[in-house]
Parts: structure tokens; C-alpha cells; sequence
């Protein structure tokens, strides 16, 4: 399980709970960018919070809609705080209570509540398609958010004849330093990682609204060379939505988004036999007959162009074009010179008198 991951750089956008998704990854022997994309700021002393809840105390809603699980605990925590919590626990447990996802109802029956449905798919279209064939004319539904006002859910329930209340128990804000997340759109966009997670919808979109002018360049790595990995169908729809490939696993947990990765990564690697040795190509590293090579970006670069095409002659001229620009042909040799260094096994990087180098294959 220790190399399962070595070689790869993963960029990982998820604030909460990063240092648990920092350590499987580690642990699997990645190489981890952490640039939390958003941070989740608590209401506890929101006006709004608070008038929400009175208005579930003074008109107890019939249905309640828990998003997540974080949202619930920290509702019925301010409440808490409040001398409000028995009450409102008292109130939600005569409403028809539908949870978004799995965290959503295990924080719903931590509290000695107990919900009536959930979706398979974890997303709110579905839960209001739910709500819109069971009825809802009439009644009072308490819509706890997620991070953000959801409108078109809310305008969906209310065309459907239900008064709905917003309860906003926290929001996304930016990072406290956004310079980590603007070094991994950088990363992204000159392919230097090799994949990227998200936990979250939000996260997704403040990375990309990040990226401004780089954002078409974000969006052709993801499609190409960076795989999107997403704990879930609702994180990775607004990648999805641009067309970009995204791999998520079938139930939304960390230790299966890990498990994803570590089956969707090692296939992705180039291999090739050179001078009677098995070369692994993977994102900073190379793995010479088992045995891992960490490289810097400019003599990776030079190998992956030399991989690509296993025994032919790369002139100098077409090595310089993998290199950042500004460099010149002085740059290649000394890129080579260290490409060499790294793989301390002589023979595997040929120079062709006059014309280039090669990887002589077998």
C-alpha cells in the first residue's frame, strides 16, 4: 500500500477534514499540494440563524430538509447555546424529515431524530422531485443550506404551493491565504500535478472563479492530462457541466475516494523497456525496475518527451519546446545532465552526435 501512490502529485482543495485526506494520500506514498479552495465560516451568532429557528419554534414546520451533516450539528449547537435546543429537537421530530446524504442523516439521528428518506443520489433535484410528487401544498418546509442560498430549490418548492424557511447555519468563504490555491491552479494548468480531489460543489467553482484568465487552461488540463477526482455525483457536477471527465466513487466517503484514485492513477503511467530496463514514467518520478526516481520538472519534462517516442531522436530544438519558455538549448543539455543524474543507471539516455538524444528501447 506504500507505493501505491508514489510518483503522483495531488492537489488537494478540501478545508475541513483536509488533514485526514492529506494523511491517506501521504500514506499511499503521494506527494500532496493542500490548497484549501473555500473556508467554512460559522453562524452560531447569526441573526439570521437565530431568526429561523424562532420561526420553526412559532410555526413548527411539517417537513425538514437536512443538507449536511456539519449544517445540522451546528444548527442544533447554536440552538444549544441558545437554551433553545430541546425545543427545536422537540419541534423537527413531528416533521417529515428527508436527509441529502449519509453525513446529513447520521447527524439527524445523533440528535435522537429519526428521518423518513434519502436520496440515492445525494442531490437536492432529487430530494425536491420527491417532495413534489409526495405534495407539499400547504405546508411548512424548513430548508436547512449548505454553505449558500439555493433559490431555484426553493423557488421549485414554493411554485408547489409549500412556505419555505431558509435556515443558513454556516457559509463558504475565501481562504484566509489564497496564495496555496493560486500556486495549484498554476500547477494545474502547466500539468505539473496529476490529479486533483474535491469535496465539494463550492470548492469546484471558487477554484475555477480562482483561476480567472487561467480558467480555459485549468479546464483543458482537467480534461486531459490532471484527473478531476470527486467524493461524490453532486461535487463533480459543475465540472461535468464543462465537460470535463470525472472519476468519483460509489459511495461518498474519503477512504473511497482514495481507494478510487489509487485504481484510477497507476494505469494512467507511460512504461516502456529501455536497454533491458522497466521505466515507469509517473508524475515527478520515474520507476526504474521497481525503485522510485524522483525528478524535478525540467528532466521530466525531457523524459516524458523522450517516452513518447520510445527509440526515435529528439533533436535538442524539440526538447526545448517541453522546457518553460525562455529557456534556450543550454537549458536541454543541462536538463538531460540531470535527467541522467537522477536515473543514476548509465546507458538508458542516449546522445545522438548531431541530432539529439533518444531512449534506446528494446
Amino acid at each position: 500500500m506504500a507505493d501505491e501512490l508514489s510518483g503522483f502529485t495531488i492537489g488537494v482543495t478540501a478545508d475541513r477534514r483536509r488533514d485526514e485526506l492529506t494523511a491517506m494520500l501521504e500514506r499511499r506514498g503521494a506527494r500532496v499540494v493542500l490548497a484549501p479552495a473555500l473556508r467554512i465560516v460559522p453562524l452560531a451568532d447569526d441573526t439570521e440563524l437565530r431568526a429561523a429557528t424562532r420561526a420553526c419554534l412559532d410555526n413548527p414546520p411539517d417537513i425538514l430538509m437536512a443538507n449536511t451533516g456539519i449544517g445540522m450539528r451546528g444548527w442544533l449547537e447554536a440552538a444549544e447555546g441558545w437554551g433553545l435546543a430541546e425545543p427545536l429537537r422537540s419541534v423537527l421530530s413531528h416533521a417529515y424529515i428527508v436527509s441529502r446524504g449519509p453525513k446529513a442523516r447520521g447527524a439527524i439521528r445523533a440528535a435522537g431524530l429519526h428521518d423518513e428518506w434519502s436520496p440515492a443520489s445525494e442531490s437536492c433535484d432529487e430530494v425536491i422531485a420527491h417532495l413534489q410528487q409526495r405534495g407539499v401544498r400547504g405546508q411548512l418546509i424548513a430548508m436547512q443550506l449548505h454553505g449558500e442560498r439555493q433559490p431555484e430549490c426553493t423557488a421549485a418548492l414554493e411554485e408547489a404551493g409549500a412556505t419555505v424557511i431558509e435556515v443558513p447555519v454556516y457559509r463558504w468563504a475565501p481562504p484566509t491565504d489564497p496564495a496555496p490555491l493560486h500556486r495549484l491552479i498554476d500547477l494545474i494548468a502547466g500539468r505539473l500535478v496529476d490529479a486533483v480531489t474535491f469535496t465539494s460543489a463550492p470548492a469546484v467553482t471558487a477554484l475555477l472563479r480562482a483561476a480567472g484568465p487561467s480558467t480555459d487552461a485549468v479546464l483543458d488540463a482537467l480534461r486531459t492530462d490532471v484527473l478531476a477526482a470527486c467524493v461524490g455525483p453532486v461535487t463533480a457536477a459543475p465540472l461535468r457541466r464543462h465537460g470535463v471527465p470525472v472519476v468519483a466513487p460509489t459511495r461518498a466517503r474519503l477512504g473511497a475516494l482514495v481507494r478510487t484514485m489509487v485504481d484510477e492513477l497507476p494505469p494512467r503511467a507511460v512504461s516502456v523497456k529501455v536497454a533491458g530496463h522497466l521505466l515507469t514514467l509517473r508524475g515527478h518520478a520515474a520507476i526504474l525496475d521497481g525503485e522510485l526516481r524522483p525528478l524535478a520538472p525540467a528532466p521530466m519534462a525531457v523524459l516524458r518527451a523522450l517516452a513518447s517516442t520510445p527509440g526515435r531522436v529528439m533533436s535538442r530544438a524539440a526538447l526545448l519546446r517541453t522546457l518553460p519558455r525562455g529557456a534556450d538549448e543550454h537549458a536541454v543539455e543541462m536538463a538531460v545532465a540531470r535527467l541522467r543524474a537522477g536515473l543514476r543507471t548509465p546507458g538508458l539516455v542516449q546522445t545522438v552526435v548531431k541530432r539529439g538524444y533518444r531512449l534506446p528501447v528494446d
